[in-house]
């Protein structure tokens, strides 16, 4: 039986031959070879099942009449696979600022839309997991890899350490940079939450970096900002002698930190590190903070526990930095701002007698 020849057919026919011209230039024979999947996104409805599998050069070298007789595969599937074949056709198809450039509505169906060319673009400048193909996942891998920070640890740049699961914290940049994003999702203990922050952290990486061309001279180096101040004004102290008074270390070292843990762990846990170290106030101990909050002192160390925790991934170089601080600063002067800096980094640095927990409960 022969089937019959609509409109929609010769709309269809001629948009695919537009995008089929533009592919088969030889600057976009690196995605000859890629499957036609490689640009589908999560959010991609009537996906073209038959198709996905396929790469870009075979469709292109494929009659449009065998595309549309293929079984299962009508003008809605026709119209999902140019719509994901311009995106292939872009000039940038992995782009910095992660801007997916949509394929003009072609109509579906029975129909096109008016001038049959809807807006350009969906510009997603904040993270959305739904926009996400292995067209970008390979940018933002690409530009990890790059810049040299496959051995940099998730929790190193995570923008907030809350949505990250603590058991892959230390897992590095360089577990992800050689997997897909189907290799991902077939790991038994990433499920889409997981796979959300990981992504996340990558894309954040490219944000800043995507752009920027690798420097054989110097080497890029991520921490939150906050943190590198904090470290930058520490670094400058240490090369002088200058008196350090209580207000410094509290401004410069105690508020930084201190905000940082409000990012990463939350306003509970913020406000009772923020109440031990007394920053503008009078420092609270132990047991008044277990009786305000009706726990045992056992439950608040734990909880200061997590500001160890945090800031051991966050600031890796913190315990030395901060013991060398408090060393300087202990030359004669306001002795408040050595006590200061000492429980600043008791707080953040415990030793391992303070961590325990069993020798200060006798004196909190």
């Amino acid at each position: 039986m022969t089937r019959v020849t609509t409109v929609d057919d010769y709309k269809l026919g001629g948009n695919f031959e537009a995008v089929r011209k533009t592919l088969l230039d030889p600057r976009f024979a690196d995605r000859w070879e890629k499957p036609l999947a490689y640009w589908a996104l999560p959010t991609d409805r009537r996906l073209p099942l038959a198709f996905l599998g396929r790469t870009v050069g075979d469709l292109l070298n494929t009659p449009y009449g065998d595309l549309l007789n293929t079984p299962g595969v009508g003008h809605k599937k026709i119209h999902s696979m140019i719509k994901l074949l311009h995106r292939a056709a872009k000039d940038l198809p992995l782009p910095s600022q992660f801007a997916l450039h949509e394929a003009p509505d072609l109509g579906e169906g029975n129909g096109a839309s008016g001038n049959g060319h809807a807006d350009l673009a969906v510009l997603a400048t904040k993270f959305d997991p739904g926009l996400i193909s292995e067209a970008h996942w390979v940018s933002w891998r690409e530009t990890v890899v790059r810049h040299g920070l496959q051995n940099e640890v998730l929790g190193r740049l995570a923008p907030s350490l809350q949505a990250l699961p603590t058991v892959i914290w230390r897992t590095p940049l360089s577990f992800y940079t050689e997997r897909s994003l189907q290799d991902m999702r077939m790991l038994k203990t990433h499920g889409e939450k997981r796979i959300r922050v990981v992504l996340e952290v990558f894309f954040e990486v490219h944000q800043i970096l995507g752009a920027a061309p690798a420097q054989e001279q110097f080497l890029v180096r991520l921490q939150p900002r906050r943190l590198a101040q904090m470290e930058c004004w520490i670094d400058q102290v240490l090369g002088t002698s200058r008196d350090i008074s209580v207000r410094d270390v509290c401004e410069n070292v105690g508020r930084p930190l201190l905000e940082q843990i409000r990012i990463d762990a939350g306003e509970p846990i913020y406000e009772l590190a923020a109440g031990r170290l007394g920053i503008g106030d009078t420092p609270e101990t132990v047991r008044t903070q277990s009786r305000r909050l009706g726990v045992t002192r056992a439950r608040v160390y734990q909880l200061y526990d997590e500001c160890y925790k945090i800031m051991s991934v966050r600031w890796p170089e913190g315990r030395i930095k901060l013991r060398l601080f408090e060393d300087r600063i202990r030359m004669p002067q306001d002795a408040s701002a050595a006590q200061m800096c000492s429980a600043i980094r008791e707080l953040f640095f415990p030793d391992k007698a303070s961590a325990g927990g069993a020798e200060v409960l006798q004196s909190d």
